[in-house]
């Protein structure tokens, strides 16, 4: 078993920040064990300080066990035992203990940041290359929740975590400087710290099992607010705002309870402390004196000791409590990003340049579940700077054919290819940027409308020419140059300041700036009033021939000029061809017709 197997099997947590932070764990932790070796040092000189401060004779003052780590440092610098030097030796182990302490604080802090960063930008990256498919099952509050609120109280259990290590650290350090002195002492404590911990381990599950409890109502409220603010306008509207903020109210609650919960485990342990410690460190003065008859020099040496190693084992213990109270974010995490790498996306080594031939789609099957096709064997081509239009009744699965067609979804079975060659064995990324798509609801950042149609590239000559160009296609551009800040006006929250008609074609624009092969529409134009349905079915239409389209529209008129028209029924193709030929060959297609009045 190799080192990194048995840190995985027996300490699992610490496994986890390793694989973060690597080497820079063992750089922390002899910082840590510096620190006490230097305080410990620090703390043996003082016996032959106090003889000479109280006349007993040098010789007890440099002879005898208790003396042994004073003697080794005074024998290694060739120091004369007089009352100064020993003093000024302190005081310089203290100072390099402070210089230490000072590293090791900075540096503790320097790695939660490498930490956090490489969590922050792992997840990102992860969430970047989610399959598609997995992210429609996936809960929506869980991902804002773990990205947002879990990051900060995984802040807090690295902070606890490795306070909890190096104070470790720490207690054995002194205590084995205590062995040293006095082992029969040093044992006494240990056994009582021991005993102690027997009492902490009981609140120690109860803090777990509340730091999961919290993870998952946090998920749950997070889950909330998003539909909360997703589904605004409805829930106003209807007057079910408040009924819906009950729930809300409901869930903080919970939180808050449990939080108490922790806080009351957090509150016995500070309580406990201190009356702990001095029944540990009485009972090993009274029992060694009484039955083992030791020096007092000894005691005073051990007791200086152990008196640090218990202080920062209560401490530890406090930490460590504290750690388990956010331990549950931390698993959260760690099951996310592993949810995460088991769902990444299928990624080919083919990089897609450009478009250059056509798209076919052989016998294509799709499905989420095995009970149910969303499309059956699937056949059809588009060819390059094509029009074409899916149309059907709802459900006949025509986003879903063009979340195949974009790659978001691949093939249950059958083939697509791109070029003649097949989607999956392109590079995911390299594909998409060369895609345009556009939908129902208009996608507007809250920024300007140059960055939300540049998409924050910087506004270099190069760049602001092809936002000329993107805003001219899309006819944009009167409106945009006649604005007092021109591109440089802000859109407000989701375009408030902006029209329907006006967000579409911004949203085109963008799919322009991109410098696109393809143009995806999926009910662009249908939550429109018909008048500028109108001007945005042209503005569409102007592109023809420059661009391969694929439409998805319920409203016939917007497809009318397609160069062909696929009819969809429950998954299969009902119908292929032109306007006027579906006409002549669908009954279907010209009920559709007839019911719009075309």
């Amino acid at each position: 078993m190799n080192y990194k197997d048995f840190l995985k099997k027996y300490f699992h947590f610490f496994t986890y920040f390793h694989n973060y932070l690597g080497y820079r764990i063992f750089i922390a932790l002899i910082s840590s064990v510096l620190v006490g070796i230097l305080d410990g040092v620090g703390l043996a000189l003082f016996i032959p300080l106090i003889r000479m401060i109280t006349g007993s004779p040098m010789g007890a003052s440099l002879s005898g066990k208790e003396n042994f780590i004073s003697e080794l440092v005074l024998d290694t610098f060739n120091i004369t035992p007089n009352l100064l030097n020993v003093f000024m030796l302190i005081f310089i182990f203290f100072c390099f203990k402070g210089i230490a302490k000072f590293f090791e604080s900075y540096l503790r802090v320097v790695f939660q940041q490498v930490f956090m960063r490489k969590v922050r930008l792992a997840n990102i990256d992860l969430l970047n290359s989610y399959d598609f498919q997995k992210f429609l099952k996936s809960d929506a509050g869980r991902i804002q929740n773990t990205l947002s609120g879990e990051i900060n109280r995984l802040n807090s259990a690295y902070i606890h975590y490795f306070k909890s290590f190096q104070l470790g650290v720490l207690v054995l350090t002194y205590i084995i400087f205590a062995l040293g002195v006095d082992w029969k002492f040093t044992l006494l404590t240990v056994f009582g710290g021991v005993a102690v911990n027997f009492i902490f381990k009981y609140l120690y599950k109860r803090t777990v099992y509340f730091s999961r409890m919290f993870t998952l109502k946090t998920h749950f409220f997070q889950n909330l607010l998003v539909q909360k603010v997703y589904l605004f306008k409805y829930l106003k509207a209807t007057g079910l705002n408040a009924v819906y903020g009950e729930k809300l109210k409901s869930s903080i609650h919970d939180m808050e309870g449990i939080q108490k919960k922790v806080g009351l485990v957090d509150a016995l342990l500070g309580a406990l402390r201190e009356p702990l410690s001095i029944v540990i460190v009485f009972l090993a003065v009274f029992l060694n004196i009484q039955f083992f008859d030791e020096s007092l020099a000894n005691v005073m040496l051990s007791l200086l000791l152990l008196y640090r190693a218990i202080t920062f084992f209560m401490t530890m213990q406090e930490q460590w409590n504290s750690f388990l109270g956010v331990s549950g974010s931390l698993e959260n995490m760690r099951d996310f990003t592993k949810e995460l790498e088991r769902g990444k996306e299928k990624n080919g080594k083919i990089i897609f340049d450009t478009f250059k031939e056509k798209l076919v789609f052989k016998d294509v099957t799709f499905s989420f579940t095995s009970k149910k096709n969303i499309l059956s064997h699937i056949s059809f081509t588009v060819h390059k700077n094509e029009t074409l239009a899916i149309v059907g009744e709802s459900g006949a699965g025509k986003s879903t054919m063009l979340n195949v067609l974009s790659g978001l979804l691949l093939p249950t079975s059958g083939m697509y290819y791109v070029d003649n060659i097949p989607i999956h064995e392109f590079e995911a990324q390299s594909f998409k940027k060369r895609i345009g798509y556009i939908v129902q609801d208009a996608t507007i950042f809250n920024d300007t409308i140059y960055n939300n149609i540049s998409f924050w590239a910087p506004k270099t000559p190069e760049n602001y020419k092809r936002f000329l160009y993107a805003i001219k296609k899309s006819a944009i551009d009167d409106f945009i140059l006649n604005l007092p800040n021109k591109e440089d006006t802000l859109l407000g929250s989701n375009g408030i300041n902006i029209s329907g008609g006006q967000k579409q074609r911004l949203s085109i624009a963008r799919e322009l700036f991109k410098e696109v092969d393809f143009l995806l529409l999926d009910e662009a134009t249908s939550a429109l009033d018909t008048e500028t349905e109108a001007i945005i079915r042209n503005n569409i239409y102007k592109l023809k021939g420059e661009y391969t389209i694929i439409i998805i529209a319920h409203r016939l008129a917007t497809i009318k000029n397609a160069d062909r028209i696929i009819l969809m029924d429950k998954g299969v193709i009902s119908a292929i061809g032109s306007f006027e030929e579906l006409l002549q060959c669908s009954s279907k297609f010209r009920k559709m017709v007839s019911i719009q009045n075309l």
